[in-house]
């Protein structure tokens, strides 16, 4: 029975990182199509978020499907809990990458309002979290994970700094406003994407030191 359990969990942990690294290039692709004003590119993105949302439910039917058949314990079953936190978070980040190429559509229709500076260094910090997020999962690494969370603080910090940039071009010329609300608002999916990862995080301490750490609870490790 446990070779069975063992097996299966493999397999989902593997559509798992399938889905991890589609998330990945698309948060790639996103950021490139912003940059390089890019619109078919932008389209790609937004036309494969279908892709990863059937990998989302297939990973749900299957995780649903192991518990019902093996009824998992302790580790097992924080494993499998971890697994269904994980998945939806990744399906809110495309879904993020999608928002932001849905705007760089809209954007490339004007002129470039600005020089790309801090929304480029946010969106790569966040796909950085990303990324590591996932390493912490596949490697059961509880120190990675909380440095991704502690991460988080400079990327809040890059988007506020975009905002008050932006805030200036909207009080010099109300012309600029649809485009700075534009960029306001990629600056903040990006956050968002940080935002993603740093929940994966949590779910990765929980799951290799049965620990919560949700809501402000201390990120150090046991004393």
């Amino acid at each position: 029975m446990q070779r069975h359990f063992d097996r299966d969990i493999e397999e989902i942990k593997d559509l798992l990182l399938r889905m991890g690294a589609m998330v990945e290039d698309t948060i790639s692709q996103s950021i490139r199509a912003l940059m390089e004003r890019d619109t078919d590119l932008a389209e790609e993105v937004i036309a494969r978020d279908d892709e990863i949302d059937r990998m989302e439910v297939e990973i749900d039917q299957k995780t649903i499907e192991l518990i019902a058949k093996m009824q998992p314990a302790a580790t097992d079953l924080r494993f499998v809990a971890t697994i269904m936190k994980i998945t939806p978070e990744l399906e809110r980040i495309a879904d993020l990458a999608q928002d932001v190429c849905e705007r760089v559509t809209e954007l490339n229709r004007e002129p470039q309002l600005k020089p790309m500076v801090d929304i480029p260094r946010l969106a790569h910090d966040a796909q950085r979290m990303v990324r590591q997020s996932l390493d912490a999962f596949v490697r059961g690494d509880a120190n990675l994970a909380r440095q991704v969370i502690a991460q988080d603080d400079n990327v809040d910090h890059l988007t506020e700094q975009s905002f008050r940039e932006l805030l200036t071009y909207m009080l010099e010329d109300p012309r600029n406003i649809s485009r700075a609300i534009r960029l306001t608002f990629i600056g903040k999916y990006f956050e968002r994407m940080a935002d993603g990862a740093t929940n994966i995080c949590e779910m990765v301490v929980y799951l290799v030191e049965g620990k919560v750490i949700k809501h402000g609870a201390s990120l150090h490790g046991a004393e």
